[in-house]
């Protein structure tokens, strides 16, 4: 199996997390995170979002309608498979799954949404704009991923198979997403487990705190040492562990 192909790992009870990776990313994000969860016990698949695993091009053509709706069929299939399940998302993977367990209600056992951004700043707030339809810069069709991904661990770095450009037509959609599930965060009835890295280049670190407090049922931690791609970093260990107790916690309340 290549590093960053979709993978299914048994954990061998009734218990499955859907691992979403991010925008322009592979499942190489969440696979650490995934081989813990099945070692616990939790089955763990972690697909393509759509648009990913191709090329730029095909992201490009994408809208976030056709994100929500294969990780939705994605979903159904786990479900067929497990009584429960747990949505684990990385930055737009997160998005994925607080909108979805927005819709799903009963059927989301959990969610635990890793460096979610529900908007952007700095230069990289500034480049969403310019290039969007209509902006300035609207013409560029691609900008380059200029020092890779945002990742604290060197080795995860140079390992990462993502995309090493960014479609803009994709990153207006994924702009437009953030502010869809910023408004259907109160409607998810699912307990939430929100983790961020301090040092989180990409997702403002105040996301998170926004995303806990206007959930029903949230919790919130800080990785000191992080940067944006958690499951990957320097504490993957930690971020592992942090979900799979809450995994555990949530599931035994809910049999």
């Amino acid at each position: 199996m290549a590093i960053g192909e979709p993978f299914v790992l048994d954990g061998g009870g009734d218990v499955g997390a859907l691992l979403i990776h991010g925008f322009t990313g592979t499942p190489y994000e969440v696979r650490y995170l995934g081989e813990r969860l099945a070692g616990a016990g939790i089955s763990a698949v972690g697909p393509y979002v759509a648009g990913h695993g191709t090329t730029v091009a095909d992201l490009a053509r994408t809208t976030w309608h056709d994100w929500v709706a294969g990780i939705e069929r994605d979903f159904d299939a786990l479900r067929a498979r497990c009584r429960r399940v747990v949505l684990v998302g990385q930055s737009l993977g997160a998005l994925l799954a607080l909108e979805l367990a927005s819709r799903r209600g009963a059927d989301v056992t959990a969610v635990c949404s890793l460096a979610a951004p529900l908007w952007l700043d700095g230069l990289a707030g500034r480049v969403a704009r310019w290039t969007a339809p209509g902006g300035p810069l609207g013409f560029i069709r691609a900008l380059p991923k200029l020092g890779g991904s945002d990742v604290s661990d060197r080795d995860a770095r140079a390992a990462n198979p993502g995309y090493r450009a960014i479609p803009t037509a994709a990153l207006a959609q994924l702009v437009t997403f953030m502010r869809v599930v910023d408004a259907v965060l109160p409607e998810i009835a699912a307990p939430v487990l929100v983790l961020h890295g301090e040092h989180d280049h990409t997702a403002p670190v105040a996301c998170a705190a926004r995303i806990a407090a206007r959930v029903p049922h949230g919790q919130l931690r800080l990785f000191p040492r992080s940067y944006h791609l958690l499951a990957a970093d320097l504490e993957r260990d930690a971020v592992a562990t942090a979900v799979i107790d809450f995994i555990s916690q949530e599931t035994s309340c809910a049999t």
